[in-house]
């Protein structure tokens, strides 16, 4: 697509760009930059859910506004009560976050986010990206960085639709795009990604750690993060101490909650899971990042 076709479908509708850190919201940024894009003439938004990684967020804050332009920083609010107030803050000190919607909602609720009950993606993001976009004088374009390559349930997206949560169009530019495709634009910009790909292999950017997190990124946060694990161990314990139910961070599908320190104990082991055969052998974490993807050479615009 050239400028010229996109600013004729735009017909005069401002794209608002959700960038999370990763590679490919940083790419769907590269991608309006060789379309001709100056920063001013797009927004791009990040929905800070204060559970990122603090790689994360030291890419958002240092790294990409240079390359890309200014970001603006959404959250939710989650009021609490008197009592849960000094609890938030205590744990918020220990993240090294100002205010952490994450953490005060899962204290409100009394309970963790669930595969059957994920309210963290409704409550942290789709209702703020919801009310930053109704409420806009002028009409815009929702623009996201899903691939097809990503998911079964993503393969079937289509590249623009209209949402009727935002009230708008959503554009998804990368939607068939690879991660070869991905990786060649930052190249091509001399731009690396966030240091959570190069130097801990991490294959996404986002909460840190997410519910879904595989057992690979489940490791990866007890060696290189292990003062995360001990907060979410806290954390586990605060709920249970409000809670009528076991909360715990991780479920185990048709086993219920675990605690995050059996967790992290299994994701040691080796296939198949059992406790008793941990792996005496492994490669160091993170070191396949730059290798795989050539960025060890890369050149910066620095």
């Amino acid at each position: 697509m050239t400028r010229e076709e996109l600013d004729e479908k735009l017909n005069g509708r401002r794209l608002v760009v959700s960038v999370s850190g990763g590679k490919d919201s940083t790419a769907v940024c590269l991608f309006l930059k060789d379309l001709g894009f100056q920063p001013d003439e797009y927004e791009r938004v990040f929905f800070d859910t204060g559970w990122e990684h603090s790689l994360a967020y030291e890419y958002l804050q240092t790294d990409l506004p240079p390359v890309v332009g200014p970001i603006t920083w959404l959250r939710a609010e989650v009021p609490l009560s008197a009592d849960l107030e000094p609890v938030a803050r205590r744990f918020e000190k220990r993240l090294g976050v100002e205010y952490s919607a994450m953490v005060r909602l899962c204290l409100k609720n009394s309970m963790f986010p669930a595969r059957t009950l994920r309210f963290c993606t409704t409550h942290l993001k789709v209702f703020p990206a919801r009310d930053y976009l109704c409420q806009r004088e002028n009409a815009v374009v929702n623009v996201v960085g899903i691939r097809a390559q990503e998911s079964a349930a993503r393969a079937l997206m289509l590249e623009w639709e209209y949402s009727g949560v935002f009230k708008c169009d959503t554009w998804r530019p990368l939607l068939t795009w690879s991660e070869t495709q991905v990786i060649q634009l930052h190249q091509k910009h001399g731009v690396r990604p966030c240091r959570l790909y190069l130097e801990q292999g991490s294959t996404r950017v986002g909460c840190s750690p997410c519910i879904y997190a595989r057992k690979a990124e489940i490791r990866a946060l007890s060696d290189f993060s292990p003062e995360r694990v001990q907060l979410i161990a806290d954390l586990e314990e605060e709920l249970a101490q409000r809670a009528k139910t076991d909360p715990t961070w991780f479920h185990q599908k048709n086993a219920g909650p675990v605690p995050i320190a059996q967790v992290v104990k299994w994701s040691k082991t080796t296939r198949g899971g059992s406790v008793d055969q941990l792996e005496l052998f492994t490669d160091p974490l993170g070191h396949q990042g730059c290798v795989r993807w050539g960025m060890c050479e890369t050149p910066t615009n620095d």
